[in-house]
C-alpha cells in the first residue's frame, strides 16, 4: 500500500508525524518504507536520526535519481545506521525500516516524462517489496504532490491502492488551507481528475490528520485564567464548526495528533522509552500515533463517509 503525506503548509507536523507512523508499523512487524519527496526540504534523515547517513548518501539520492543521475536512489537502514540508541537495537519480530533520502543538496523541479516514468517505475517496486510505502510530499500543490497525482493515474498502478493523508494543524488558517489543498479550484481532487483519476475514487482515499491539537481539558492548561479556559473551550467549538463547514470534519478526519511538547522542542520519533523510562513524552501521544499506523490499512476507517 501506498500512503502519501500532503500538507497546504510546512509546519503542520507532516513529516514528524509520517515518520512516527512508519516507525510504529515497522515495530508491529511490518516492511516499510518512507520515501522523502519533500524536494524543496528533505529532513526526514533527521527525524530518523541518520544524519551522517544521509550525507554519505548525497548525489544518489531520490532527486539524483528522479532526475536521471542515478539508475537506483541510495537506501538507509534505519536500524542499522541510526545515531538513536533505542532504535539501533529493535526488539525480536520487528520488520524493516527503510528510509530513502532526498539529497542535500536537492530542491524542487518541473516533471516531465522521464521524470514521471521513474517515479512509477520506483513506486510499483517498491510497492512489491514492502508492506508499506509512505511518501513524504513537499507542501502545498507542489511538483511532488503533481507527480504523484500522474503517477498513480497511470495504467499499470491502477490495482494499487493508494490513500492520502493531509496534515493540518487545529487553527483557522490550517483548516481552510487543508480544505483548500483537496477541494479548491487546483486541489488535490481536481488535479487527479484532470490526470484520470475518479473523482469518487479519489475522495474516498482521502483523509485528514490534525497534528498538535490541543485539548482545553488537559493538565497542560490547568494554570491559565477562567477566562482564557473559556475562550479555549470556544475557540475549539468554532475550530469544529469550521472544519464541518468546509467539508473536512470529524467523519473525514483519521485521527489526530496531542500537542506533545517534545514534538515542539525537537522533531523526533516518539519511542517506548520516551514514554515508560525517561517520561520526557505523554502517553496519549504515543497512543494516538499507534491508532493511527493502525487505521492507515484498516479499512473500515476508509469507508465512504
Amino acid at each position: 500500500m501506498l500512503i502519501f503525506s500532503a500538507s497546504d503548509k510546512g509546519g503542520t507536523g507532516r513529516s514528524v508525524t509520517s515518520a512516527n507512523l512508519a516507525y510504529h508499523r515497522a515495530m508491529a512487524g511490518d516492511d516499510v518504507c518512507y520515501l522523502d519527496f519533500d524536494f524543496g526540504s528533505p529532513t526526514a534523515a533527521a527525524v530518523f536520526d541518520v544524519a551522517d547517513a544521509r550525507q554519505a548518501t548525497e548525489d544518489h539520492g531520490l532527486h539524483a535519481y528522479l532526475t536521471g543521475e542515478v539508475s537506483e536512489p541510495a537506501r538507509i537502514d534505519v536500524w542499522a545506521e541510526t545515531e538513536h540508541q533505542v532504535l539501533r537495537f529493535p526488539p525480536p519480530g520487528c520488520g524493516r525500516l527503510v528510509l530513502m533520502p532526498g539529497d542535500v543538496s536537492g530542491g524542487e523541479f518541473a516533471t516531465g516524462d522521464d521524470h514521471l516514468r521513474r517515479c512509477v517505475d520506483l513506486l510499483m517496486n517498491l510497492h512489491h517489496e514492502f508492506d508499506l510505502v509512505v511518501v513524504d510530499l513537499s507542501a502545498g500543490r507542489s511538483y511532488a504532490v503533481d507527480m504523484a497525482l500522474e503517477a498513480t493515474a497511470q495504467p499499470e498502478m491502477r490495482d494499487v491502492t493508494a490513500r492520502w493523508l493531509v496534515f493540518h494543524r487545529w487553527t483557522r488558517q490550517h483548516v481552510a488551507a487543508a480544505a483548500g489543498l483537496v477541494f479548491g479550484k487546483r486541489g488535490i481532487l481536481a488535479g487527479g481528475v484532470e490526470r484520470g483519476h475518479g473523482e469518487e475514487a479519489l475522495r474516498n482515499a482521502i483523509r485528514f490528520v490534525r497534528a498538535a491539537v490541543p485539548d482545553p481539558e488537559s493538565p497542560l492548561w490547568s494554570q491559565v485564567s477562567p477566562t482564557q479556559s473559556a475562550w479555549m473551550r470556544k475557540t475549539d467549538g468554532d475550530l469544529k464548526q469550521l472544519a464541518s463547514t468546509h467539508g473536512i470534519g470529524y467523519s473525514q478526519v483519521l485521527g489526530s495528533v496531542p500537542l506533545e511538547p517534545v514534538l515542539q522542542w525537537r522533531e523526533q520519533l516518539i519511542t517506548d522509552e520516551d514514554v515508560l523510562d525517561s517520561q520526557v513524552a505523554n502517553q496519549e501521544t504515543w497512543q494516538a500515533l499507534s491508532r493511527l499506523a493502525a487505521r492507515l490499512t484498516d479499512d473500515k476507517h476508509w469507508e465512504q463517509a
